[in-house]
């Protein structure tokens, strides 16, 4: 079977329209749309049913949903293998939000290389949102993440509890922290939606930075005000340049390792393992 047919198939349950499966796959929708009448061809059975708001799989679809999966699986993971030098023997492929890679997880791959000498690893930079269909569909081998949708086949290894905090670079502690220099860190799914339940009136603020690296790098040139993860700002509260708002609202979420049960004693379960150990023994936070 083309790979690229269960590729696309892959596309379409994870958008639930051919047209934007289209998009993530980039190609045109009559692509997508001939690449799902060959697949049907194949398995001699219709994976989708089309209607006007979208596509739903048939039972058939369903039944091929976790073959697909595997297949990509199977295929991304032997395009890596075939391309490694002879010194390395396998491939990593983890992702994490930026609230995970700052202040923990990129302080977390030397340790990685260091207890798994032949891996190579490969890191990127994504959302919660994103990171469970790119582990269903084969593309990543292990996620760090916040509240986790647990699917058939993944396994998870609770990692840490992280708590968000209220810091200030202003030293005149009669400012407001939440005035017009309190700025907004987007730290993901999970922390907008409690922000927003808690903080209702900031529905337009003055400054939003997407990333959470900028917004200590902000906190460094002008006085304002925002949320981190507390392990990642608490060198800087101990040191005196930001203070640490206590009365401030608090948000507290675990982070997990997530990766495919098949993998529980493979190279992603043991960097898992690995990546537990290194939170126990570095982080200042709760397990």
């Amino acid at each position: 079977m083309d790979i690229e047919l269960a590729r696309t198939f892959l596309a379409v349950v994870e958008t639930g329209s051919f047209f934007n499966a289209a998009g993530k796959v980039n190609v045109t929708q009559s692509t997508v749309s001939m690449r799902i009448r060959a697949l049907e061809q194949q398995l001699g059975q219709p994976v989708f049913e089309r209607s006007k708001t979208g596509a739903t799989m048939t039972a058939a679809g369903r039944n091929f949903q976790r073959h697909a999966t595997t297949l990509v699986r199977t295929w991304t993971q032997a395009k890596l293998d075939a391309a490694l030098p002879a010194a390395l023997e396998s491939v990593l492929e983890v992702g994490a939000p930026p609230s995970i890679w700052d202040g923990f997880l990129i302080d977390a791959i030397p340790a990685l290389k260091t207890e798994i000498p032949n891996l190579a690893i490969k890191a990127s930079l994504a959302t919660s949102d994103t990171l469970g269909p790119q582990l269903n569909e084969g593309s990543l081998d292990l996620a760090i993440m916040y509240r986790p949708q647990i699917t058939s086949g993944l396994a998870v290894e609770q990692l840490f509890e992280d708590e968000f905090v209220l810091v200030s670079s202003d030293s005149d502690t009669g400012t407001d922290p939440f005035g017009e220099n309190y700025v907004l860190i987007d730290w993901g799914f999970e922390f907008r939606a409690h922000h927003m339940l808690s903080f209702p009136q900031f529905t337009t603020p003055r400054l939003q930075l997407g990333l959470g690296t900028l917004g200590l790098q902000y906190l460094r040139t002008a006085p304002a005000s925002g949320y981190f993860p507390r392990r990642s700002v608490a060198p800087e509260v101990e040191a005196g340049w930001l203070r640490l708002i206590d009365d401030a609202p608090r948000f507290a979420y675990s982070a997990y390792a997530v990766f495919s049960e098949s993998q529980c004693e493979g190279i992603a379960g043991k960097a898992a393992r690995l990546l537990r150990g290194y939170a126990r023994d570095n982080l200042n936070v709760g397990n």
